[in-house]
């Protein structure tokens, strides 16, 4: 016959399981998938699809960047996704990889890309600073004491205690960002010796320069900006259809 204290060591067990198979998998991945380099002086793209695999060197001049949004079935309606897609290819196109990067929107997909493109074109130096304190950032201890102040400034006694305390007690208070800090805080996976030496710094009479036809649509692209546009407004009118091609359009249809 069960009662509630046999039940209390299943009920640990499925709530240590819960929280924990994904604190395992986040090591595990963190593991065995060696982080992407990019390499400015050589212009290069080095990506290791796994722990084991041989590298693979990538021109930067062909890597492919791709928006992904699509709308997602769950028992809860639909929802949003976005991500950023890279495709790494070789310049002989024998080797063609994708590389996904969820992200919050499609601006913030369109963020992500623009730091890569910037510091390989440009530099670190050419990169924003942080806009807010990193011990601040979400998923932080302060964070979350920040969050807290604000609850209990904007809402009554009441309203915090049911809305905030409660909740934030149920789900560990501190212990999700404490872990968050730690599996940040592990080793990742090293690079391969390849790529080790392939990082090296280059004399700069031997850095790799950008092509012409690179330079030309960079200078396109910084003129729409100046304009005060967009990189989405840029990318829309190139998939606009230039005035001969509406021209020929309407002299099929006619």
């Amino acid at each position: 016959m069960f009662t509630g204290g046999n039940f209390l060591p299943i009920i640990l067990a499925l709530i240590a399981s819960i929280t924990g198979l994904p604190i395992l998998h986040a090591i595990w991945v963190l593991s065995r998938i060696p982080p992407i380099r990019f390499n400015r002086q050589r212009r290069e793209v080095a990506y290791v699809a796994k722990r084991g695999d041989k590298p693979c060197i990538i021109p930067w001049e062909s890597v492919i960047a791709c928006l992904s949004s699509r709308l997602v079935p769950s028992k809860y309606g639909t929802q949003q996704n976005h991500e950023l897609l890279l495709c790494l290819r070789n310049s002989e196109a024998t080797q063609q990889m994708w590389v996904n990067i969820a992200c919050y929107s499609p601006a913030f997909a369109i963020a992500e890309w623009e730091a890569i493109r910037v510091y390989m074109e440009e530099g670190p130096e050419a990169l924003p600073g942080r806009f807010i304190d990193p011990k601040y950032e979400e998923g932080t201890v302060e964070y979350f004491e920040l969050c807290r102040y604000v609850y209990r400034r904007d809402h009554n006694y009441l309203v915090y205690l049911l809305g905030f305390v409660l909740i934030q007690g149920v789900s560990g208070w501190h212990l999700p960002c404490r872990l968050a800090a730690w599996i940040n805080g592990l080793p990742r996976k090293s690079l391969p010796r390849e790529v080790a030496q392939w990082s090296r710094p280059l004399p700069p009479e031997q850095w790799q320069q950008p092509s012409a036809e690179l330079l030309e649509q960079s200078q396109e692209v910084q003129k729409v900006l100046r304009w005060g546009k967009t990189l989405v407004d840029y990318f829309e009118g190139l998939s606009a259809p230039t005035p001969t091609k509406r021209k020929q359009h309407s002299a099929k249809n006619s």
